[in-house]
């Protein structure tokens, strides 16, 4: 195991807005962590991995985007961060939403137009997370119909998928799904808690978290295949609630005892706040950084809290010695502005960049909204903008 001084991990945890316990911590012997930014790191050495959090879409959303006939509209929504996403090696975003075909419908049963997930892959998205409670909201036809779009854009662009599986052999490729990109392999694992509706057919399948030994064999399968970084995306956690509970924290310390190194979680429709779960055994010990609730990355929803979100990157150093080093998650605020808001239409909006534009808000009222939030939330959680900024309406 290779250590990392004390200073270099209390700044780590700072910027997390959590504080360091006063011992010497441990990390993975392949892993280096590089906790401030001394140098330039040019992209040619470094694999940069963005996450957004849910996906959704809510009848209003499909109103809102309908052109006519089977034309439907989505561009507006990731516009202002189109660069980010596509500049990423690698995007994920977490689909929320089943393609199960005309009608079409928001909750409490989605089916989303096939155009959204076309979108969403032109729009600079590489894997889409699929185990969610929403998945078998149509049943298995429904399922099964998005599992056949998921293919074709997979077919097409490139496009994988994880936490959905119509047959055995997609189920093994999936869990863990492990990808190599700029010499760095990554193994990536998607579970959900639970799906409202159940299925009484074999397939498609999805992965649940409480069936830790599966959960355990797809682990172990990215020990095997020597991945340079394992990654759980969990669909889990208490509605609305800014606060991790019990039951994940308890989760996701079996996760990383297990073999997860990075934890990003979804569900709760709100930003939840970050941990670093120290991690040991009787020889050695090591930190796995937990990222509970991204909140939703569009919808419909405007209760509070709710418009507001984070995008995750993740960057991954590959040196020329051949160490790999992990460093330390960024976190960025954005805003899903409805239709009013910032324009005519959902758009996802980057808070630091637009703090202080209010004049150009089509509402002003919500960006009175977006700012206030965004204190609250930042106050709540502890976690902090890469560059963060005063705010001056």
């Amino acid at each position: 195991m290779r250590k990392i001084s004390l200073a270099l991990s209390a700044m780590m945890l700072t910027m997390a807005g959590i504080t360091a316990s006063a011992q010497e911590l441990t990390m993975p012997e392949r892993w280096t962590r590089s906790l401030m930014y001394v140098r330039p790191i040019f992209k040619q050495d470094t694999l940069t991995i963005r996450i957004l959090g849910d996906v959704m879409m809510h009848s209003a959303q499909i109103k809102n985007a309908h052109r006519g006939g089977s034309e439907y509209d989505f561009s507006s929504y990731f516009s202002l961060i189109e660069d980010p996403i596509k500049e990423a090696d690698i995007a994920i975003a977490n689909m929320e939403f089943t393609l199960a075909g005309e009608p079409y419908s928001g909750y409490p049963c989605f089916s989303a137009p096939d155009t959204l997930a076309d979108y969403l892959a032109d729009c600079g998205f590489d894997i889409f997370l699929a185990a969610n409670n929403h998945i078998f909201d149509k049943g298995a036809k429904g399922a099964e119909r998005t599992l056949e779009i998921y293919r074709r854009l997979e077919a097409e662009k490139g496009i994988k998928f994880i936490g959905l599986a119509g047959n055995e052999d997609e189920l093994t490729r999936s869990n863990p799904l492990i990808i190599r990109s700029k010499g760095i392999q990554l193994a990536l694992l998607n579970a959900t808690y639970g799906t409202n509706l159940g299925l009484g057919a074999r397939w498609p399948e999805t992965n649940y978290l409480s069936a830790r030994s599966k959960m355990e064999s797809a682990l172990s399968k990215a020990k095997e295949a020597d991945a340079d970084l394992t990654m759980v995306f969990p669909h889990w956690g208490t509605e609305y609630v800014l606060r991790h509970s019990a039951s994940q924290e308890e989760t996701a310390k079996w996760l990383a005892r297990n073999g997860a190194e990075m934890i990003i979680g979804a569900h709760p429709h709100v930003i939840q706040d970050f941990q670093m779960l120290e991690i040991s055994d009787e020889e050695s010990s090591h930190n796995v950084p937990v990222a509970y609730s991204l909140g939703n990355a569009v919808s419909n929803m405007s209760a509070k809290n709710t418009q507001l979100e984070l995008m995750a990157t993740v960057r991954i150093v590959m040196h020329g010695n051949g160490d790999v080093e992990i460093l330390p998650l960024e976190f960025t605020y954005l805003w899903c502005s409805r239709p009013g808001g910032f324009r005519d239409s959902y758009t996802v909006v980057p808070v630091e960049e637009y703090i202080g534009r209010k004049e150009e808000w089509l509402g002003p009222w919500e960006y009175d909204k977006m700012v206030d939030t965004y204190i609250y939330v930042k106050e709540q959680t502890g976690i902090e903008d890469k560059n963060t900024k005063t705010i001056n309406e």
